[in-house]
Formats: structure tokens, sequence, C-alpha cells
């Protein structure tokens, strides 16, 4: 471990008497300590509004606490007493606000006013909002072509702010809509299409307390989803088996201490959350399922041999799938010797998991960027659904596949059209309802997006919430294309560095927050989201606006859409009046949401239903398909190995705790013993002796690519952690530097954030270091 006052060891369970300090302390940082518990309480209530942090669904049951500790993290970030004025912009420079680091930036608080950046002074100044819609629409029209335009989409908006955004931007006349589900679980949609005909999870919440075993796949819930730890230690305590595939010893994986126990919190207890936790290397998840599959077939020949009862379900297979005669000779074709090799597990590990997986008869097989953010994404899902169609682990209480969704709407925003590559029936239920032609190409996703704005090819980036900039890979890359623009507008509640990245031109448009009371011509509005077991709630603000000039994004975008196309194809302010004509329209248009305003009078919400779910297969063949695809044969670049390349490590990009996304609620990764700092790499202590330093010693990463750009970042620190050999992690945004903007996903573009090849070398003494302070 390291000698650095920073490190120290973390001994406690996941949540518990942690989890009310950490929250605590954020309720009183945010300078409105009443009215936001006020606030946290209506946090995922009927009638209150839906967390703006992660997509887990909830319990259909009342609550008197329904948020987390990052939910109340994010609801006290969003809603807070300090303000982003035209003063603080007259005060600071771009380029002074450039110097400070990104936590600092969001701290400043909630912006206030429309601004306008002002190159010749290098400040940002006020703007009306009706100046800002017609610049921006003057920028608009002057494009030689739609296509030249670039709308991005974070998962923060809501399913109304999508729908509208993607309507305006298609009556402009392109699909470029690069969005944040790019950098994520795209593999997910990819590689389930394919083989079940649907892109989401097939489970409901409650079938996670039907499951006899639930499999947690490159996922760390104890941060990124911190509710899903309730169901998982219930289903330990009732039997079930939870088998975690996770390289890292992650806390919320290990043990949990329920903040809403007072015998639990008293005693100081805490309770598992996992039977069997296996380690495989970066990238081997499919090499192990692809071992686990291989088992199941020797035990379903010898069960054949012995007239014992089947291992796979024939019923299932014959019934709804086909594909899988091929399947198994790819399988049989798949040696022991690459399997162990790559999935970095022994034989014995491979042989436990695939064990528990066959005895248990309603399996949940879940996942999250450990599994999307490779190369080979799309075969490792396909490699899962695969594993559960054997087992007819599908469209049965307590069984299915569950890609965790990160952002609390960015299944919703995909729900509602968000895609650079959308289907022939939206395009046809938009023209037949709105009487324009529809862009039909296929536009451009988030790494297509950078690439034309550094070719000049794309000229206008609007950026509905996000933080762009940071996170995507590449990073002086993309913002050098992001300066290359006439044109960069942020639609945004606080202040980050993407605001800083600005083009020839920029504007920041400040907007209400989830948290906010939501008032138009027609009274308070609320709007919907959809979850990651695509259940639809209702949302209603419940603070006053941090500033009167704020609008929500609904309004932004209408007022955009109205500057730019006048009242084409519809009538912007009527909608905005009353986002329930927003939802009529989405019901003529988005399948499952027929009386949609009817059906959100239900406590909870509606579930929008799932083909697979009810072994309805909206594929090719009709039926459940097995994708046979052959292990990788390197998981590192080749062309990067014909070069006599040899990596130190393998890193993997990660979260620390106060973290959601790029935005950073505050310096400490409590799990992992990290106090006031980020520019930290975790490798085995033995790894580090190995490659000839110590813990404590700060080093550069440098990138293993093959285009001769060198990608390094500075002056880290090594810090000793329970890993594998051959792995590293560290926090992202500070390392997508590292991340070549062509290294990404076949078929997903999705960047290769989970596994980058580096070389450690002793740190340079001129690697700056940005002071934390705030």
């Amino acid at each position: 471990m390291s000698n650095s006052d920073n490190i120290k060891p973390y001994s406690g369970p996941a949540a518990g008497w942690g989890a009310l300090k950490s929250v605590t302390k954020s309720w009183l940082g945010s300078e409105k300590p009443l009215k936001n518990l006020r606030a946290m309480l209506k946090t995922n209530q009927n009638n209150g509004f839906d967390c703006p942090g992660c997509a887990w669904g909830e319990s259909p049951e009342s609550g008197m606490v329904k948020f987390c500790e990052n939910g109340a993290k994010a609801v006290n970030w969003e809603s807070t007493g300090r303000y982003v004025t035209p003063e603080f912009f007259a005060k600071y420079s771009v380029a002074q606000l450039l110097r400070q680091t990104d936590y600092w930036l969001e701290y400043q608080g909630r912006l206030t006013h429309p601004m306008r950046y002002n190159a010749a002074t290098d400040h940002y100044e006020p703007i009306s909002w009706d100046d800002a819609f017609a610049l921006v629409a003057k920028h608009l029209r002057s494009l030689p072509s739609p296509d030249m335009a670039e709308f991005y989409t974070s998962g923060r908006a809501s399913n109304e702010a999508a729908y509208l955004y993607q309507l305006f931007v298609r009556a402009f006349g392109t699909n470029n809509f690069p969005d944040c589900s790019n950098m994520c679980h795209e593999a997910s949609g990819h590689g389930m299409s394919t083989t079940l005909g649907v892109g989401k999870g097939t489970v409901v919440f409650d079938d996670f307390a039907k499951a006899d075993a639930i499999f947690v796949i490159g996922q760390n819930p104890g941060t990124n989803h911190p509710r899903m730890l309730e169901p998982l230690r219930e289903a330990v305590e009732r039997g079930a088996q939870v088998v975690c595939f996770n390289p890292l010893k992650e806390r919320g994986l290990e043990r949990f201490q329920h903040p809403q126990h007072p015998l639990e919190m008293l005693s100081n207890g805490a309770e598992p959350t996992n039977t069997a936790y296996f380690r495989p290397a970066l990238g081997g998840d499919m090499a192990a399922f692809r071992g686990m599959a291989k088992f199941l077939l020797q035990w379903e020949r010898e069960a054949q041999q012995k007239g014992e009862p089947a291992v796979f379900d024939h019923d299932f297979i014959n019934t709804h799938t086909t594909g899988m005669d091929d399947y198994l000779a790819e399988v049989d074709a798949t040696s022991w010797e690459q399997i162990i090799e790559q999935s970095g597990l022994s034989l014995s590990d491979i042989e436990l998991a695939a064990g528990m997986y066959r005895r248990a008869e309603r399996v949940i097989m879940c996942w999250a960027m450990g599994v999307t953010q490779h190369k080979h994404s799309v075969p490792t899902v396909q490699e899962i659904v695969n594993l559960q169609l054997l087992r007819g682990n599908v469209g049965k209480p307590g069984a299915g596949l569950s890609p965790v969704r990160g952002h609390s709407n960015v299944q919703g925003d995909r729900t509602m059209g968000i895609d650079e590559m959308p289907p022939a029936w939206l395009l046809d239920a938009i023209e037949k309802r709105f009487k324009f032609k529809a862009p039909r190409g296929h536009g451009h996703n988030a790494v297509q997006a950078i690439q034309a704005m550094e070719a000049g090819r794309a000229k206008v980036f609007i950026a509905l919430g996000g933080n762009f900039a940071q996170a995507t890979p590449d990073t002086p890359r993309t913002h050098a294309a992001l300066k290359n623009c006439a044109l960069t507008v942020q639609i945004s509640t606080k202040l980050n560095r993407s605001h800083l990245v600005v083009g020839k031109d920029a504007i920041i448009l400040p907007c209400l927050g989830r948290t906010e009371i939501d008032m138009q011509a027609e009274g308070q509005q609320g709007i919907t989201v959809e979850d990651t077991f695509s259940m639809v709630h209702l949302s209603f603000g419940q603070l006053k606006p941090g500033s009167a000039l704020l609008r929500s994004e609904p309004a932004i975008l209408a007022g955009i859409a109205k500057a730019t196309l006048g009242n084409f194809p519809v009538d912007w302010d009527y909608l905005i009046g009353d986002y329930s004509r927003i939802r009529d329209l989405i019901a003529d248009t988005i399948p499952g949401f027929r009386d949609f305003n009817t059906r959100l009078q239900r406590p909870g919400g509606f579930y929008l239903g799932n083909g697979a779910a009810e072994r309805r297969w909206h594929t090719a063949s009709g039926k459940a398909q097995f994708i046979a695809s052959a292990l990788p044969v390197s998981l590192v670049n080749p062309e990067v190995l014909a070069r006599g390349d040899q990596p130190d490590l393998i890193l993997q990009t990660l979260r620390s705790h106060d973290q959601y996304n790029t935005t950073l609620y505050g310096l400490d990764d409590r799990y992992r013993g990290v106090f006031g700092l980020r520019e930290v790499v975790f490798i085995n202590e033995q790894e580090i002796r190995r490659l000839g330093f110590a813990p404590g010693d700060k080093v550069d990463m440098v990138a293993l690519w093959d285009d001769g750009r060198e990608r390094r970042i500075s002056g880290f620190e090594l810090v000793a952690y329970d890993m594998p050999a051959g792995q590293a992690a560290a926090y992202y945004p500070e390392t997508n530097p590292l991340v070549p903007l062509e290294s990404y996903g076949d078929t997903t573009f999705t960047p290769t954030s989970k596994f980058v090849a580096i070389k450690l070398e002793k740190a340079k003494p001129d690697g700056l270091i940005v002071s934390l302070a705030v």
C-alpha cells in the first residue's frame, strides 16, 4: 500500500454508516439543506421526481426512502445554493477557467443566464433567449447540408425532450444523433437485437426475487447502481446464487449494510452480496462464458449416454430457437487452451461457474460496461445470450437478460428515436403523422461526429445535456474537433469543460433540472423517463427553479426549432404549453405508448412490454437466434504487436465512488481507499515491483496504438490494489486521452475504454497536475 496520506484502506461494507456520513456531507454542502431534504424524500415517489442519477428500477411497493447514496448526491449537486451568473463569467476568462479542474468547474453551481462567447475578450456575455435562438437558427440555416450539424443527447433528457429533439432534427434533414449510449451499452442493443429481436433487458424488477441465480458481469453496482445491492443481498439470504465476474474486488459486490435496517446499523453488521466471485482478464468474459458452454455441452453428452435428464432445455430450443448446431460446432472447435489463456480463469473456476449455472432453474444475467467497452463486445453479449438459450432462461419468471443501463433515461432516449441508424418503422410513422419526408441515410454516432468535426465536415454542434468534451475518447483530438466548429451550443444545468472548448461561436443555454418545478402556459408540467426494466414513470419537479431565466429542455428545443423551421412540422409553442400534447404525438408514433397520458396516472408508471420476455421473437427467422462467433485471435491490437510492442499492462477506465459519469461529487473513492485524489492508477503490488516501481511512485501512462500519435498522461500515483496480474485501473475522464478514437467496438463504435494497452514510464518532471482545491 502507498505511503501517501491520501491512500487509506477501507474496511467497512458498502452503504451503511459510510453512506450516511457521505450523504450528510453532500446535503449540508448543497447550501440548501432543508429544501433539499424535503426534495430527497420525494425522490422516486408517486407525484415526486425520478432520480436524476442511474436507470435502476424501483420496487412497486411504496416506501419512505427510495434513493441511494449517489442518488442523494445527484439531488444535492443539482439543487445547490451556488450559482454561475454573468458576474462570474465577467470575472473569469475562458482561458482562466480551462486551467481549473473538472470538479472545481461543476462545484461553482447552477448556470443562471443564457450566455454567448465573445472571442475578442475570451469571456462569456449575457444574451437574450430570442437572440440565442436566432443565432442558432442562423448557423443551421447557413449550412450547405443538414448533415453538417451534430445533435448530441445525454441520458438525462426526458422522453418529451428527446422526442421533440428527434422530430426537429429529422424535419431539419439529418439523422446525426451522436448519443451517450454510443459510449456505453451500444453492444447490448446490437447483440440482443440480432439474437432475440429486442435490444432491451427481458426482466422486470420482480424477477430478481424469483431467480435461483443472478450473474453480475463487468458491473460495479455499489458505485454505479447502489439500489441494486438490496435485491442481490436478498437473493443471497434466500439461498440463491449471486455469481460475480469482475477483475477488481469491489466492496458493493462483497458485503452490504442496509441503511434502513436499524438493528444492522446499530450492530454495525453487514450481509454478503455474492456467493462466488470470479476475476477474469480484461476482455476475457467471452472466453469464460464459452468455457461454461463447453462444460454444459460435455455434461449434456454425458447425460445422453447415461440416460439421465438433459442439461439443455430441448423443448425450448426446438420450439423457440435456431442455429444451435452451428453454435455448438464453434464451441467444440474452441480449445481449452485458448479459453483458459484468454479468460484469465482456471479450468476449475470455469467448471465451478458452469456448475452453479447448471443447477439453477431460473437465471438472470446482468452486465454493464465491463462487457460492452471492448472491440469484441457484440460477440460477448451474444455469447451470454447463447448460454441463456441453452437452458431456456429467456421468457420465464425469474430468468432473462438485464443490461443495466447507466444514466436515468438513456434507454428512453433511444426508445424516443434518438438513433443515428433509425429503423424504417420509425421513419414511416413520422412521415405518416407529420407529412414530411424523413431522412433515410445513416447519421453520425459519437465517434463519427468527432471525426466529421475534425475533418471540417460538421460545423455546428448542439448538446442536449452532458459533457461531450470529457466523456468522449482521445480528449485532445475531441477538443480540437469541437474548436473546429463554427458554433457549439450547450444545453446544461451546471458549468463543465464542454462549455470552455468553444467553436468560433458558442452559446450556453441554462435549463431546469429534474428536481425543479416546470411551469408552462397550462400549469405545472411533468416529464417521463424509462428505467432499465422498461417501466415508464412520470416525474414532477419539487423545488423552485434556481433562476427565473431557466427554461425546460423541451422549451429550449422548441425555441430552437421554431427559430429554424417556423411552425413546421408542428406548432412548437402549442406543444410546450402542455406536455401531454407531446405525449399524444409519442402515442401516435412509438409502439407501446398507446393511451400514454391515461396510463401514466397509474402509481409507479407502466410497463412497455418486451417481445422476448413473452417468447415472441422479432427476428428474421421468427425465432431466437444462436450466434456462432470465434474467440478473438488476440485481444491486443495486432498491428501494435506486429511492431514488436508489448504492453506492460492493460488499463480499464472506471468511476470513483464520488462520481457519476463525468460529474464529480467529491474527490474521495471511499470503497477503494482513495481520499482527496484522482490521479492514481491501481495495480497489483507484485506487478508494480515487476515493472521496477514501488507503491506511491509517480508514473506516466502511454497508450500503445498504431497511428504514430503519442497518447500520454502524466504524474499518476501507483496504488497497490487487489487485482489480477497484467491489469491496471484508473479514473475517467482523466484517462480518456489514452483511448484512441479509432479503437472501438466492431459494429458499435463504442470506445474500448475497458481495454487500453499501456506502457508505464517514470513521471516526467514537467507533468502538470492542476490543484484540486475548491
